[in-house]
């Protein structure tokens, strides 16, 4: 896994991985910046729902689990400087049984790369499930 950072101007940068994906990275207007993209601590957290919706998908399908929808609300919260807690509401649309989509989601989180570098780094996790 390779990625680059090309800085712009001001307090804007171009991530690029290595299989030409680029994304901008600035502060927003109250902070200086341009509001030109997304803040790198808030991808952070974005990225956080992302890999509980790719991890989640993949345990599902190992575990033979089938779903139409599923949806993750991240809720970063800020303290000094970084993330300290995250809460997420997980949201899905099944008919398999409740406890079932709960382990899964329980293994999920035990795999979700980003979140166990946040449980290193001693964010503190929450969850709430619904059901559709």
């Amino acid at each position: 896994m390779k990625s680059k950072t090309q800085w712009i101007s001001g307090y804007k940068s171009i991530l690029s991985d290595d299989r030409g994906h680029e994304y901008i990275v600035d502060l927003p207007i109250g902070a200086n910046g341009e509001d030109m993209g997304t803040t790198a601590l808030e991808l952070c957290a974005m990225t956080f729902g992302g890999c509980i919706t790719t991890i989640f998908a993949m345990v599902a399908k190992k575990m033979r689990l089938t779903f139409s929808e599923m949806e993750v609300d991240v809720d970063a919260v800020k303290a000094e400087g970084t993330i300290a807690e995250v809460s997420y509401v997980f949201t899905i649309k099944t008919d398999e049984d409740k406890d079932k989509i709960i382990k899964c989601l329980e293994m999920t989180e035990q795999t979700c790369p980003i979140g166990i570098l946040f449980r290193k780094a001693s964010v503190v996790i929450k969850n709430e499930i619904v059901f559709k």
